[in-house]
């Protein structure tokens, strides 16, 4: 064989190599930055089911607690904050947006507690069948949105892990992969909240 024909295959050879390294990595990297994105199209879901069970609560507990006016403002209040939120992807590369999003979901489970604590005043309350299927219902839904938060978080350091380590960190540099958020506990969640009747 001639020495021209041994170079070119050689050639061909590296680079297709590289193309192989190149179209691996990235298609690797849009498949986490997409794992990423379904795991934060779940928290939302389950946030949203919250959302919309809070006015059949409300309403529920007010039949009962009339006079509990500014509990119910509150949980309105909140809830129409979550409503002008919008859940996106793009969420997730704003740390101002992620951090508010957190916020408004924080003050939401504040508020709740704080209705739950109302329902405590009332026996009658705390024993109708529509006000224990709600209440069940909302517990099952605080604990999807954990579960589902949990499975964001593992989602994220598997991406922000993959796009760190060498040599992914210049391919993701190269072509925009950015460093994810995380969702973290908010501020004074470490303390349980005080209930009083």
């Amino acid at each position: 064989m001639k020495k021209g024909w041994i170079v070119l295959i050689v050639v061909l050879v590296v680079l297709v190599m590289i193309y192989g390294f190149f179209k691996n990595n990235y298609n690797a990297l849009v498949f986490l930055e997409e794992k990423v994105n379904e795991s934060w199209a779940q928290v939302g879901n389950q946030y949203q089911r919250r959302a919309d069970l809070i006015p059949n609560l409300v309403e529920t507990v007010k039949g009962y607690a009339a006079h509990e006016k500014e509990t119910f403002a509150a949980v309105t209040e909140a809830r129409a904050k979550v409503g002008q939120l919008t859940v996106t992807p793009e969420v997730l590369n704003n740390p101002e947006a992620f951090s508010r999003f957190q916020q408004v979901q924080g003050e939401i489970s504040s508020v709740l507690t704080r209705l739950m604590a109302v329902s405590e005043n009332y026996p009658q309350l705390k024993a109708n069948e529509n006000f224990l299927a709600l209440q069940s219902q909302l517990e099952g839904t605080e604990n999807r949105i954990a579960v589902e938060r949990k499975r964001f978080n593992q989602a994220v350091q598997g991406y922000n892990t993959t796009i760190r380590r060498f040599p992914m960190n210049m391919l993701a540099g190269m072509f925009g992969f950015e460093k994810k958020l995380y969702f973290e506990a908010q501020p004074g969640a470490e303390t349980a909240p005080a209930v009083e009747f």
